[in-house]
């Protein structure tokens, strides 16, 4: 690259390498990555600093982290990633120069105190519109008013695709606004009815029918000329009957050896067997579909497949639009409607609209890029043109309101104030948030209020005369912890009820909390899983209403499928019976396993030892998905449930088993072929030697 972009250019010119926090409004594929790495490399490199780079999702904190390997290659600076463990101030981040994490994450570490947090000099929020977001908004918002009250003169990068009202954000965050509308890749936005695109440019394109289906034959038009082409359903089973129906159209077109190290990749892994075939079946006819049901793993290598020009079409749910970086020549939006459990079929907001249409135009082979919704009458093409195609993105709207956050977020104020604080500073801090810029705080005030009295009440916080509170050893705790109070109170009241502490009623007991995603219930779960629910001690269903009993239903529903999966049920298996994908299965898996955690810390407050131990073995064990008798065979590297279990009934029962081996006599073993092998048994050699030889682990 030998010259700026504009959205660069601009950027220099707002101040960004004098050390001015600058909000940048541009479109995707703009060059807002460079405008990042110039602002850190400059603090670090320039004036020892660290910086921190700051992403909503797990997969794109990786997906930098990568990015930026390449400047401790090449010895300029110590890069991190870290994502999990909620209960650490990752002291060992101190030698790092650049740490790359989520919200929650950077969230949880100042709530422990993270020494090194004042070492940072710049900060980069990607993705910072999700202030808009009910769910992740509220913890991104905190996360950047603190960081400004805590760090004196801290530069602050927000980057997003186009926001309305960037000019909003850039005053709190006292920036200078950096807004453009310019793309390396020209971007054409239209409405396709029948077999004819009119673009916003004036421009009329007919193409040719195939199919039947315009969604279809658009895709087939891209890949005959060269070109590659996104989906975007709105369901999880529209994508992957479009990328069904699409593989049945691109096998002339896609020559098998060109995805066999992908077919391969794919087929190596240990989850789910059936969905894995079916990937690769589709694989090898150029198209795939994408969505949070499949595992990390399997959307990784649909997304490296995809940029590698492997994979000609991939259909995808919006998960996709998230900030993964997946341009194509031609996007398609199948259908702009979305499910709403309360108010039925609502379409999308026209930022999300932005977002997907966005990802079209691939720079440097790309002349342009096309975006295409899909309307089945005239009167809807016109309404979509006018709605989507010609009309600004809404405003971004702070979530701080939303009262389970205000819980979360209120209760760590106090606890990391110090050892006490008052209402007023409490208000302080809130005045410093996006929320106290977009509204006035009389109303906030009397919330806050009522959030506090709700955390006296309960024991989260004592009030200690002339208005000032602390943090009690439980406030504390479920702060660190990072778990919304109304959690803690349901795993406490329940500990004080849990008589019998068999796996399947502690499950129960964790599936009760808001964390952890629940199953569908339907009516045909209400027999058996009722009569379940009766033989556990639940109170009797028929005392409930009916949106109670399903929720119970849920719940119980849930921990069955944790308790299948720690009891070593095949993927397949669980999928099958629960309906729902290998991805599904991780979202709840992981959200258990942390409130199984935060249980037996609670239980060791609450005085219960017995139902700490007992909350203390669960979780490994529903991490990995195992009986107990595997959990030492898994801190093998490259060894799970399957693996584990393989070895295991061929004799290999320890670490000091494996290491005694000879790696001829592990190849042969379903799922180890000679490379993992070797592998194992020199690591298990390793781990033996380290920990004192014959003694074992």
């Amino acid at each position: 690259m030998k010259w700026l972009y504009p959205t660069q250019e601009k950027a220099i010119e707002a101040g960004l390498l004098r050390g001015k926090s600058v909000v940048v409004s541009a479109p995707t594929a703009s060059g807002k990555t460079l405008i990042a790495e110039l602002a850190i490399t400059k603090k670090v490199l320039g004036e020892g600093v660290k910086a921190l780079y700051l992403t909503p999702l797990r997969a794109l904190a990786y997906e930098k982290w990568l990015e930026f390997k390449k400047y401790e290659e090449r010895k300029l600076m110590k890069v991190a990633v870290t994502t999990g463990d909620y209960d650490s101030d990752d002291r060992w981040l101190t030698d790092y120069n650049l740490i790359i994490c989520t919200n929650e994450k950077l969230d949880s570490l100042m709530r422990h105190g993270a020494p090194w947090i004042r070492e940072v000099g710049v900060v980069v929020s990607d993705e910072v519109h999700l202030i808009n977001d009910v769910d992740r908004g509220p913890t991104l918002e905190v996360v950047l008013a603190r960081l400004k009250s805590l760090i004196e003169n801290v530069q602050i990068v927000a980057l997003s695709a186009t926001i309305k009202n960037a000019e909003a954000i850039a005053k709190w965050l006292d920036a200078e606004v950096v807004k453009v509308n310019w793309r390396p890749v020209p971007l054409k936005v239209g409405v396709c009815l029948e077999n004819k695109i009119m673009f916003n440019t004036g421009e009329e394109h007919v193409f040719e029918r195939v199919s039947g289906d315009p969604v279809i034959d658009m895709a087939l038009e891209t890949v005959k000329s060269g070109g590659q082409c996104l989906v975007f359903a709105n369901t999880r089973q529209n994508a992957m009957k479009y990328a069904r129906k699409m593989a049945e159209r691109l096998e002339p077109l896609v020559r098998p050896k060109d995805v066999d190290d992908l077919c391969a990749e794919m087929s190596e892994g240990e989850e789910a067997s059936l969905i894995n075939a079916e990937l690769v079946s589709l694989l090898r006819r150029g198209s795939a579909f994408h969505h949070a049901g499949l595992s990390a793993r399997q959307r990784r290598i649909i997304e490296e497949g995809f940029r590698g020009f492997k994979i000609k079409v991939v259909c995808s749910t919006p998960t996709l639009a998230a900030g993964v970086n997946l341009p194509a020549r031609r996007v398609i939006i199948q259908d702009y409607r979305r499910y709403d459990v309360d108010r039925g079929m609502q379409m999308i907001p026209i930022l999300e609209f932005q977002q997907m249409a966005g990802r079209a135009g691939r720079p440097q082979y790309d002349e342009y890029g096309e975006a295409v919704a899909v309307a089945r009458s005239e009167v809807e093409a016109h309404n979509l043109f006018e709605h989507y195609v010609c009309s600004e993105p809404e405003d971004i709207t702070s979530q701080l309101t939303n009262e389970a956050s205000l819980r979360k977020h209120v209760l760590a104020a106090v606890a990391s104030f110090g050892k006490t604080t008052s209402f007023d500073e409490i208000m302080g801090f809130i005045a410093k948030t996006f929320y106290a810029h977009q509204f006035t705080l009389v109303g906030t005030s009397l919330t806050v209020r009522g959030v506090l009295k709700f955390l006296e009440k309960e024991g989260f916080i004592n009030a200690e005369g002339r208005g000032f509170l602390r943090a009690t050893e439980l406030g504390r705790r479920v702060s660190e912890l990072y778990i919304d109070p109304l959690s803690a109170l349901v795993v406490l009241r329940g500990l004080k009820g849990l008589k019998l502490i068999d796996d399947l009623r502690c499950l129960h007991l964790v599936c009760k909390t808001p964390e952890v995603p629940k199953l569908h219930a339907r009516k045909k779960d209400f027999e058996i899983i009722g009569r379940l629910a009766e033989e556990m001690g639940e109170t009797s269903l028929n005392d409930e209403g009916e949106e109670d009993i399903m929720l119970t239903i849920s719940e119980i529903k849930t921990a069955l499928l944790i308790y299948d999966w720690m009891n070593e049920l095949s993927e397949d298996e669980i999928i099958s019976r629960y309906d729902v994908g290998p991805g599904d299965i991780h979202s709840v898996v992981q959200a258990a396993e942390w409130i199984c955690y935060a249980t037996s810390e609670l239980a060791k407050i609450a005085g219960y030892p017995s139902h700490s131990k007992k909350f203390s073995t669960l979780a490994p064990r529903v991490r990995l998905g195992v009986k107990e008798e595997l959990l030492e065979l898994t801190k093998l590297e490259g060894v799970g449930r399957v693996r584990a279990r393989v070895l295991y009934e061929h004799g290999y029962k320890s670490i000091k088993d494996v290491a005694r081996a000879r790696a001829k006599d592990v190849e042969g073993l379903p799922k180890i072929g000679p490379r993992m092998a070797r592998r194992l048994v020199e690591q298990a050699q390793r781990i033996l030697k380290g920990s004192g030889g014959a003694g074992g682990i």
